[in-house]
């Protein structure tokens, strides 16, 4: 019995430990462009663009319609209110196409945020996104790593962890304490 909670406290704080290639907070966020789907219409996501009206929440994920990830993707939809009144923005990344991204979009957002399609890893790699080991078929993705993107540009909070519902608590309250720092003073 003792064994096993020794592991289970091991395994919860090494899936909230940073993994080695993460961005590191302070780091400059590499700007970029991507194409996206919010409410199954495409578009073309901009970090400077988001970044002019206040944080933004950068979160990856492996694969669109995975367990874990439609998980992931609810509890943001489900929390987009407390990050709209908290003045961030969010975008999910993945290795996915604009086709996957269209429907996923509509069907696990909510229609309420955009997720960006990277198929050709350039964001995943900018971000040290990608898993270190390919999926059981084969395929290359992303890791489950968030990161708040604050309006100057830098890396405000890294997150890693297999957990997809933690993601969206670490980021709403950084996103919370960040705005409360940087209110204007009433002088």
């Amino acid at each position: 019995m003792r064994k096993l909670a020794i592991f289970t406290a091991l395994s919860v704080a090494l899936a909230a430990a940073p993994a080695s290639a993460a961005l590191k907070t302070g780091a400059s966020a590499p700007d970029f462009s991507a194409p996206a789907a919010i409410g199954g219409k495409d578009f073309v996501f901009s970090l400077a663009e988001a970044l002019k009206k206040g944080p933004v929440v950068l979160y990856f994920y492996p694969k669109s319609f995975t367990r874990g990830c439609t998980i992931e993707a609810h509890e943001f939809a489900e929390n987009y209110d407390n990050f709209a009144a908290a003045g961030a923005s969010l975008i999910g990344v993945s290795a996915d196409t604009i086709e996957t991204q269209r429907d996923f979009s509509t069907k696990e957002c909510r229609d309420k945020f955009p997720v960006a399609a990277d198929a050709n890893f350039s964001v995943i790699n900018a971000y040290d996104a990608k898993r270190d080991r390919p999926t059981q078929n084969g395929d290359a993705v992303s890791d489950r790593i968030s990161y708040v993107v604050t309006p100057d540009g830098k890396i405000g909070l890294t997150y890693v962890s297999s957990d997809p519902i933690k993601h969206v608590s670490e980021t709403l309250q950084f996103v919370r304490q960040w705005q409360e720092s940087h209110k204007p003073s009433k002088i």
